[in-house]
């Protein structure tokens, strides 16, 4: 008897704490594995920043504000997201053409405009008004989208991108195109289309490779020669990759150990707290520590595809998708650029890397995935 009526006190609570979600429109799947995260990136940050509480401090009030930023968005109706789409892009446009006149000038880029209390990097913004502008833009039409259609979406695209790489900002240019890019994507894109794309592609950069222009600059040849040839200049510009595979690979199966990492604490990894942090994760967590972060990664994005599969509508189907890619890019770069698989692009690792508007960024996604799954209308059956 103490059994069932304790089963049911627990079933009570349980569904208290179920309701109580679903009123703040949070979904709890996605919550869980983003906390797990959040916490993992405190613990690893403690390390990776010489045990400095201060650091971690700062970093916890920023992912404070971010989960504010989620929930508020959480509440937004995704028919009220719809409409902001072409006003949030055109202060976008605003602002990053604000940059190139007024930004503040930041080891050798102009990416940040001063707010008085604080600056702020316009290009954060465009990695969710670029999809949510081309998704409203097809969303009332059939998919998939006609050539004139896609034409006129990729101008979207375009020339946000070209702002920002002229910052310059090749990284966050290439992450903007991308979100944009997988609205296409998932609004039907045939192979042709994408073959063909892939072709132009190769012959711009090609292009840009060969002959001197504003968008790639000497130092950004630099990183795609290290890339390349990393052991050319072992102690120059092919050191901090060289040493970064030197921390993942010293982890061995089971890893060093927490705040026992090498590499890190003898100052030997460039950018430890930020770009360079799956660095220090690995060195101390070992092979299976990572097997285990990339499973929370692989939970949150398989969340959000499911969530963009079960979206009721074309926008919302289109902008959680576009999301959710986005999202594993960041990570799929990060993993690879410290792994001396890809080029360094200077991408943080989201939730774990230290970091500002990056991290409220991506909050601020989460937050619109969180509003698509759970304002989803009953449909009679």
């Amino acid at each position: 008897m103490f059994t069932d009526t304790g089963s049911f006190v627990t079933e009570t609570r349980i569904s208290a704490g179920r309701r109580l979600l679903h009123r703040v429109h949070l979904d709890l799947p996605l919550l869980v594995g983003l906390l797990l995260l959040a916490a993992t990136g405190l613990a690893v940050l403690y390390s990776a920043g010489e045990r400095s509480g201060e650091l971690v401090l700062r970093q916890l009030t920023r992912m404070t504000l971010g989960f504010g930023v989620l929930l508020v968005l959480a509440q937004v109706r995704p028919a009220t997201l719809r409409r902001w789409a072409p006003w949030l892009y055109g202060a976008g446009l605003v602002l990053l053409l604000a940059v190139l006149v007024l930004g503040v000038v930041g080891k050798g880029a102009q990416r940040w405009l001063d707010l008085g209390l604080f600056t702020f990097q316009p290009s954060e913004l465009m990695k969710l008004a670029v999809p949510m502008m081309i998704a409203w833009y097809l969303a009332d039409n059939p998919l998939p989208p006609p050539r004139r259609r896609i034409a006129a979406a990729s101008l979207f695209l375009l020339v946000p991108a070209l702002l920002i790489a002229k910052q310059p900002d090749l990284g966050t240019a290439l992450l903007v195109a991308s979100a944009g890019f997988f609205v296409l994507f998932l609004a039907g894109l045939s192979w042709r289309f994408m073959g063909l794309l892939v072709v132009v592609l190769a012959v711009v950069a090609t292009l840009l490779w060969v002959f001197p222009n504003p968008l790639l600059h000497d130092y950004q040849r630099q990183r795609i020669l290290t890339f390349l040839h990393p052991e050319n200049d072992p102690l120059g510009s092919g050191y901090h990759i060289i040493q970064s595979a030197i921390a993942i690979g010293s982890g061995g199966p089971y890893g060093k150990g927490w705040l026992n990492g090498t590499q890190s604490h003898l100052d030997f990894l460039p950018e430890r707290s930020t770009d360079f942090i799956f660095s220090v994760f690995s060195e101390e967590f070992g092979f299976l520590g990572n097997l285990l972060l990339l499973a929370m990664y692989l939970f949150v994005i398989g969340r959000g595809a499911l969530i963009a599969a079960e979206a009721q509508d074309t926008f919302s189907r289109l902008l959680a998708g576009s999301i959710t890619f986005t999202f594993f890019v960041y990570v799929f770069v990060n993993i690879g650029m410290v792994s001396g698989l890809l080029p360094v692009v200077g991408l943080p690792l989201p939730l774990l890397s230290y970091g500002g508007t990056s991290l409220v960024t991506v909050m601020a996604g989460f937050g619109m995935l969180m509003s698509i799954r759970t304002h989803r209308r009953l449909i009679a059956t």
